[in-house]
């Protein structure tokens, strides 16, 4: 077996939370010909993690505005930045009743404030790096892809896994023949059970109804994955899954409304809110808390008395999926099938390519490659070590790489620079939709670009 690294060139830098991101060194970046300049609607996770992009690098972006109802958020956000206090807003509708002021807006936002802000934002003539998903529903997806073609603008959809270097290398593996012919793949997306109860069932993504569906807000990128490894357009699909565990039937006896009322399973509870925010100090940014807050721990404690996250996971209105399977076949008979599961220790997604004459196993830290026709096996490994968390790692080092190509994109006016514009990403969500539509419905579902 011959073992080969496929990150050559990584340097380390920090998302907002002091977690690790990796982005090829300065030196391996194309410098553009200027810093183009953006605003920041939403100051929450995904907007620190791109708008962090600017501090490491301002010779390539500059953070000029922002847009963040929460004030603690907002002026934390502009000091990091140096934004002047008249490009602070709390409401994302006051920057555009400014004269247009920077080459980009960023809109990361919630989910179900993403059509708004992008279509005004390509009405006053900004380039836009939006945060997937497009739209909640696929009406808005095409009203918005409309909207994009006829201003003229670029537009780029967060989809970072095309950028990561191991979906790269893996993609770049399947087009050069090593295992032949193109059959088959596996797609697996461990959600990891902390995560799930976070995000899905607490969080704010816990109600289909007032966000999205799972499949949109949590799998768009494994869709738009498969769908890029593919290289084929997907001819038609069916999904299965429901809410399994996360009901008031499945809570245990002795459990009580809050885990901080005396809930006699707490301590033994995987769920637990005081184990995960309070004694592990695990995903602290969802609370508005002081600088020493995390250290000190009182008011960590007063926001599980209070809010979503200190409630009993079986106690929630939440209505998502907690495991869901998608089938799929692409043109050429290429077929694929994709499962998104809570109830895993672990998040990294793992794949498996079938071809014709070979195979490819991964787990975004190793890749293995089978050659049937002369029995080798090639494996190579990553020498990034991220977060097991991946709702706080980099995406497999997506995020900043997608953010450059963004850069270069607007700085060139040059959308051929991306792989991930609305063109090329919104058939991923066109899948998600027909998805739910089939396991709602029990049907097989066409999807039609």
């Amino acid at each position: 077996m011959s073992e080969s690294a496929y990150y050559p060139f990584a340097a380390e830098a920090t998302n907002e939370r002091g977690q690790p991101l990796y982005l090829p060194d300065a030196a391996q970046l194309e410098q553009p010909p200027r810093a183009i300049s953006a605003v920041t609607l939403g100051a929450g996770a995904r907007g620190n993690v791109y708008g962090n992009f600017a501090l490491a690098y301002p010779d390539h972006l500059r953070i000029v505005g922002v847009a963040e109802p929460s004030a603690l958020r907002r002026e934390g956000y502009a000091e990091r930045h140096g934004i002047a206090l008249s490009n602070q807003f709390s409401d994302w509708r006051e920057v555009f009743r400014q004269p247009k002021f920077a080459d980009a807006i960023i809109v990361s936002t919630p989910d179900d404030l993403h059509v708004a802000p992008c279509m005004a934002a390509l009405d006053a003539g900004y380039d836009v790096l939006l945060e997937k998903p497009i739209a909640p529903t696929e009406a808005e997806c095409r009203a918005l892809l409309d909207r994009a073609r006829a201003c003229g603008r670029i537009v780029a959809v967060c989809h970072v896994l095309r950028y990561a270097p191991y979906f790269i290398h893996m993609r770049n593996l399947i087009r050069s023949g090593l295992i032949g012919q193109l059959v088959s793949i596996q797609h697996m997306e461990p959600i990891g059970h902390v995560h799930m109860a976070h995000s899905y069932v607490r969080g704010n993504w816990r109600n289909s109804a007032t966000t999205s569906p799972i499949i949109l807000a949590k799998s768009s990128h494994d869709l738009d994955i498969l769908r890029w490894l593919a290289g084929r357009p997907t001819r038609q699909l069916q999904a299965f899954g429901s809410l399994r565990w996360f009901t008031a039937q499945n809570a245990p006896d002795g459990s009580t409304e809050r885990c901080l009322d005396g809930c006699a399973v707490e301590p033994t509870c995987p769920y637990s809110a005081r184990r995960i925010y309070h004694e592990q100090r695990q995903r602290l940014y969802v609370f508005e808390l002081a600088p020493d807050e995390p250290t000190r721990g009182e008011g960590i404690l007063q926001a599980l008395a209070s809010s979503n996250y200190g409630r009993c996971v079986y106690r929630m209105d939440n209505d998502q999926c907690d495991h869901y399977t998608v089938n799929l076949e692409f043109e050429d008979g290429i077929t694929a099938s994709f499962s998104m599961d809570a109830f895993t220790p672990m998040s990294g997604r793992r794949t498996r390519v079938m071809g014709s004459h070979g195979f490819l196993e991964g787990d975004m830290q190793h890749l293995e490659a089978h050659d049937f026709r002369t029995g080798t096996v090639t494996r190579w490994v990553s020498d990034i070590v991220e977060p097991t968390d991946d709702a706080q790692s980099g995406h497999g080092g997506g995020d900043w790489r997608m953010v450059a190509d963004f850069v270069q994109a607007v700085a060139h006016n040059d959308p051929s620079r991306l792989t991930s514009t609305l063109e090329q990403s919104i058939e991923s969500h066109l899948m998600a939709f027909a998805a739910e539509r089939s396991r709602v419905g029990g049907t097989v579902e066409s999807v039609v670009v």
